[in-house]
């Protein structure tokens, strides 16, 4: 072998699972490169390859061994190490006997603490080979497989059987034994194309041999994009836009080796079934795409991938109409049943269903709701009448056969059957909006009585989980509680909604009654959500210790906190401010170890020189004009008022001694400071802008 070759292991399994296997390939080669990199092995560049029934990662230009190294190893001092006659001690002997050599090979080493007997060994490297199976072994057992399984009589667990195992180092198969498999250089093709073996002649190979014989398109992003575009170009040729959702799309490369994407039709009849649904059952249920014509309406149309090239695509187009037709006359016959019986009908069925087992039933839950999302409806001008039916109504629709079938339609079925209904479109709209956001980045609700049923939804669910103690720990979270805050806080900033977080707690908490302590859980469930709004500003670019000025004056309003947060760090642009916030800590340091006594106020007439006097009237004329700027919530303008005192108080701190020895001086500049402080304090702890 030369000093450099490329490097291939490939695990052959039975077909993995597609959603996880993007997330298995990724940690298959980073816990390669890992090992690597412990093991003093320079390499190039790794490239991961992910299909069906293979994991693999190929690395460039892999070091065949390590480097040749010098250890030093020092024992005892001199001193210790040979007696009055000048003989070993057993110090010295035992030193040597450690290093395997005589005491006479010894060396030594002077310092600045004394001379001491040293040993110089040279460690050879060992060789990629030798090092490469302990490797692969480790990055496979510590893969984010949730769940092992075995097989046969063997007592190997995987995530799948597996059935091959190639490891080579340029032309050469590396000897290993990994999950029972004996290392070889033989892969297999495509399932049906070419399910013979195939050898692999050098690791650089690979993939080409795999695509060209194998039938077999082993890169991940490269069968991703192939499919997406032969998707576009087939829908363009139905005459269609083709929904390409991009974890569909993740889930479809998942599942295919070499995608052939054809349209196949659905009876139009069909199409009288709510659009959500059709989408639903094609991308859940089949992992098709669906078609959209140029009004951006739903089509009698999909897109199937399938994993062959048949010679007549006909009976696979066949094949994939005949598979989605009963499902479709599945959905039309709930959506039949389901309009036999007001929406409102099934809201004593929710008795029936369990909530949480602590906190009663989803009825139970539907009450508190309308009680919460009426406070809040009154607080932020949504109607009181249309949110108490929309309460009433929120999880009636869990009870449908379409629901029970479909359970990703939550909410747009309840807006469908109450349109049918005749309910009010407010009422209607937040039976789906209720459920907005879904995830991270998803529209949020927009009318009044939507984000009042959202707010009161999920603050229901945070305070009554944290209340009977089980709230997040570390990763796991199976409420989704993290989630649930997230989307609390961006309902409440995004949407200008002016809703005090700590006192909607509190009402939730009581609506609760004695399933939770209010006293102990709404004190976490706000901390916990800081935590998120913490997160929320990082990902916009936030300073940290932006947030954490904020934080430290307690704003108990989402939207308010937001405020402070975007005054602050207008405010850090400002030329004034480096100077200002410095103050800032200087003074709450001073104010800190001494606070002035209480009931002083600032007298005029201990002022010593004008710098105390003017540093006052610049003080007086401010609060005159930011005090009215606090209470519109104006903090911004507010800030860029206040930075003018920067001149009168850095004249104050060069020029008078606060903490004079005359007691009435002192106590009135502490005054002077602690007024100071309190105008900046209004938007947040300026002085924790300087760390």
């Amino acid at each position: 072998m030369s000093n450099q070759e490329d490097f291939l292991v490939e695990l052959g399994t039975e077909e993995l699972p597609p959603k996880a296997l993007l997330k298995l390939a990724t940690a298959f080669k980073d816990g390669i490169a890992a090992g690597l990199l412990e093991a003093n092995l320079a390499s190039g560049e790794a490239f991961v390859y992910a299909a069906p029934r293979r994991l693999a990662v190929v690395v460039k230009d892999l070091q065949t061994r390590q480097q040749d190294t010098k250890v030093q190893k020092r024992g005892p001092a001199v001193a210790a190490a040979y007696d009055d006659s000048g003989n070993p001690t057993k110090a010295a002997l035992g030193f040597a006997r450690s290093c395997g050599v005589e005491v006479a090979d010894l060396e030594r080493m002077a310092t600045d603490k004394g001379e001491w007997l040293v040993c110089n060994i040279e460690q050879t490297g060992q060789s990629a080979e030798q090092l490469l199976p302990a490797i692969i072994e480790k990055s496979l057992a510590t893969l984010p497989v949730p769940k092992r399984m075995r097989w046969g009589d063997s007592d190997v667990e995987f995530v799948r059987p597996v059935h091959w195992l190639l490891v080579m180092l340029g032309n050469d198969v590396v000897p290993a034994t990994l999950l029972g498999l004996t290392s070889g250089r033989l892969t297999r093709g495509h399932r049906f194309h070419h399910p013979d073996e195939i050898t692999i002649g050098k690791a650089a190979d690979y993939a080409d041999v795999l695509k060209n014989t194998g039938k077999v398109i082993a890169d991940f992003a490269e069968r991703r994009q192939l499919i997406e575009s032969g998707v576009n170009r087939v829908a363009k040729e139905a005459g269609g836009n083709a929904l390409v959702d991009a974890a569909l799309l993740d889930e479809v490369t998942a599942l295919v080796e070499w995608p052939v994407p054809v349209a196949g039709n659905f009876d139009q009849e069909f199409l009288e079934l709510p659009s959500e649904v059709l989408i639903t059952t094609m991308k859940d249920n089949q992992k098709y795409f669906p078609l959209f014509d140029s009004q951006d309406n739903l089509m009698a149309r999909f897109i199937t991938v399938s994993n062959i090239d048949s010679a007549d695509m006909s009976q696979v187009i066949t094949g994939n109409e005949v598979v989605i037709r009963p499902r479709l006359a599945d959905a039309m016959f709930f959506w039949n049943q389901d309009r036999k019986k007001p929406l409102a009908d099934h809201s004593d069925t929710l008795k029936n269903v369990v909530f949480q087992s602590k906190l009663g039933s989803v009825y139970e839950k539907t009450v508190r709701i309308e009680s919460l999302a009426v406070d809040i409806a009154a607080q932020i001008g949504a109607d009181i009448d249309h949110t108490r039916r929309a309460a009433k109504l929120s999880k009636c629709d869990l009870m449908t056969e379409m629901v029970g079938e479909f359970a990703s339609t939550q909410g747009v079925m309840g807006e469908y059957y109450a349109k049918l209904e005749g309910e009010p479109a407010e009422v209607s709209t937040a039976l789906r909006e209720q459920y907005l956001p879904r995830y991270a980045d998803d529209q949020l609700a927009s009318t009044r009585v939507g984000q009042s049923l959202a707010i009161a939804d999920r603050l229901d669910t945070l305070v009554g989980i944290f209340g009977i103690g089980q709230k997040p720990t570390g990763v796991k979270d199976p409420y989704a509680l993290r989630r649930l805050s997230l989307a609390v806080l961006r309902t409440m900033i995004e949407c200008d909604l002016p809703l005090d977080v700590e006192a909607l707690l509190k009402k939730a908490a009581a609506l609760h009654g004695n399933s939770v302590d209010a006293d102990k859980c709404v004190p976490e469930v706000f901390e916990f959500m800081l935590e998120r709004l913490r997160a929320y500003y990082t990902g916009q670019g936030v300073l940290p210790q932006v947030f954490d000025s904020v934080v430290a004056v307690r704003p108990t309003a989402a939207l308010d906190f937001d405020k402070r947060v975007k005054a602050v760090t207008e405010f850090m642009q400002l030329p004034e401010a480096e100077s200002l916030s410095a103050a800032n800590k200087r003074i709450n340091n001073i104010l800190k170890k001494n606070p002035p006594p209480g009931g002083i106020s600032i007298n005029e007439s201990l002022f010593e020189n004008d710098v105390e006097a003017t540093l006052h009237r610049s003080m007086s004329a401010a609060v005159s004009e930011v005090e009215p700027l606090f209470a519109s919530g104006d903090y911004a303008s507010a800030l860029k008022s206040l930075a003018q005192l920067r001149e009168p108080v850095d004249a104050f701190f060069d020029e008078v001694m606060v903490m004079t020895d005359d007691e009435a001086q002192r106590n009135n500049r502490l005054a002077l400071l602690s007024e100071l402080q309190r105008m900046f304090s209004h938007v947040a702890d300026i002085g924790g802008l300087q760390g």
